[in-house]
């Protein structure tokens, strides 16, 4: 398949998530220009806000190809990925983001992401979600025995 026709099926499944009570949005992971996996947003629909339409795409793509590794894979999301599936998408190691409609686009019908991406550069302590550093040196001990681990797989 052409990239324009991987990014047509993408808007379609976006189109598909709308008529069945999902959000606005599609992807597909593509591979030479096969389709490994597609997916569609599913927030609502499994009362999931991590159920993003690329993030399920990813889980579908891993599974079948039975990696964590998607490189040498191509992403057609859309709509611009979000921070969560930006973030995602870079920990998948996907090859490139083919996107349609932007952040711009998104918040024009009330999915704004700008906020979280704002957030980002600030210190855990200057943005709106409070957090705290709470036992660290009893969880640190995970990282050492992580470390120290001779037959680990490295991702």
């Amino acid at each position: 398949m052409t990239n324009k026709e991987l990014m047509r099926r993408a808007i379609e499944l976006s189109k598909d998530s709308v008529r069945h009570g999902g959000g606005p949005f599609g992807a597909v992971i593509a591979k030479n220009g096969e389709i490994i996996a597609e997916g569609s947003n599913c927030v609502t629909i499994d009362n999931d806000p991590t159920a993003h339409a690329e993030v399920a795409t990813i889980r579908k793509a891993c599974k079948k190809l039975n990696t964590f590794d998607l490189s040498g894979c191509e992403i057609f999301t859309s709509c611009e990925p979000c921070p969560m599936c930006l973030g995602a998408i870079y920990w998948a190691k996907l090859d490139k983001i083919y996107y349609a409609n932007d952040r711009k686009d998104a918040a024009d019908i009330g999915f704004a992401d700008d906020f979280i991406y704002e957030e980002l550069p600030l210190k855990p302590q200057d943005r709106q979600k409070p957090s705290e550093i709470l036992l660290r040196e009893e969880a640190i001990e995970a990282f050492r025995m992580w470390q120290e681990k001779e037959d680990k797989t490295e991702y």
